[in-house]
């Protein structure tokens, strides 16, 4: 109720527009029972055909702005975890604020759960990180691909191991450093080690690259990271897990027919040249 006064609209002349719309289209939208009221399966797909064609009309304004040359307004909500937001974020935000200054961009530091929810309830545009596993309901396009490391503090017994020499058993009775267990770090390392049938221990469970290199650095534990965490300022030693761990892939996610605004598209663009080509027919552009 309280949004239908803020539209100045009253219940009354929403069902009747409701049941007009049914008349047009011969098939009920709404299942009512008692107070309740849910969308039946025409609703639903109703629903997914409109939602791109009002986020259309909303940025109406924008896109013709684009057109212009003048894209000076807007807002871009991006949900990433701290990891796409420390080392691969910086350089296109960068980027697209020098050249789009009266553009508002909003990172939200979440995990791939939360993003998943954010970009399904329409809080973020896209979101920017790595999956193992795409939901039918969203789309996802790699951008590039990281290696695995093993990370050891500086003269560690396994970092004078030549990578082709090193072994999962080597490094299963030192303790591991990892992420939390509900990330998919946790996940990748458990499911290499038991396919190689090597036992391991995690004796530090951090939040977050940085933690976990400072707390290798002061010789707490060893860890297995994704070298897109790694500048080169560390000081740990690193070993390439290669032979063992697949490429990892970080990459844009974008919720099936999404409507993508003037300016989503202008940072897309900058930070994968080509990418709305390959979004295109998914989300209608």
């Amino acid at each position: 109720m309280c949004r239908l006064k803020r539209l100045f609209i009253s219940q009354p002349a929403v069902s009747l527009q409701i049941q007009a719309l049914e008349r047009e289209l011969a098939c009920t939208l709404f299942e009512r029972r008692g107070p309740q009221i849910r969308l039946t399966q025409a609703g639903q797909a109703l629903l997914e055909i409109a939602l791109p064609l009002v986020d259309g009309i909303d940025s109406i304004g924008e896109d013709f702005a684009s057109e212009l040359g003048q894209l000076d307004s807007g807002e871009i909500n991006i949900a990433a975890g701290e990891s796409t937001i420390l080392y691969l974020l910086p350089e296109p935000v960068k980027a697209f604020a020098e050249a789009y200054p009266g553009i508002r961009i909003k990172l939200h530091n979440v995990t791939g759960q939360d993003g998943m929810a954010m970009l399904r309830a329409d809080n973020a545009d896209f979101a920017v990180g790595s999956m193992l596993e795409v939901p039918d309901d969203v789309v996802y396009h790699p951008i590039v691909n990281y290696k695995t490391m093993l990370i050891t503090p500086l003269g560690h017994l396994l970092a004078q191991k030549k990578p082709g020499r090193l072994r999962l058993k080597d490094i299963g009775p030192y303790g591991l450093i990892l992420p939390p267990r509900h990330l998919a770090t946790w996940r990748i390392v458990d499911t290499v080690f038991r396919q190689h049938n090597v036992n391991y221990s995690v004796t530090l469970e951090a939040g977050g690259w940085e933690v976990i290199k400072k707390y290798v650095e002061l010789g707490l534990g060893i860890s297995i990271v994704t070298d897109i965490c790694l500048t080169g300022s560390e000081d740990v030693s690193k070993v390439s897990l290669q032979r063992f761990f697949p490429d990892r892939s970080y990459g844009v996610v974008v919720r099936k027919k999404k409507y993508l605004s003037a300016a989503i598209r202008q940072f897309l663009e900058i930070l994968a040249p080509g990418i709305i080509d390959v979004f295109s027919p998914e989300t209608g552009h």
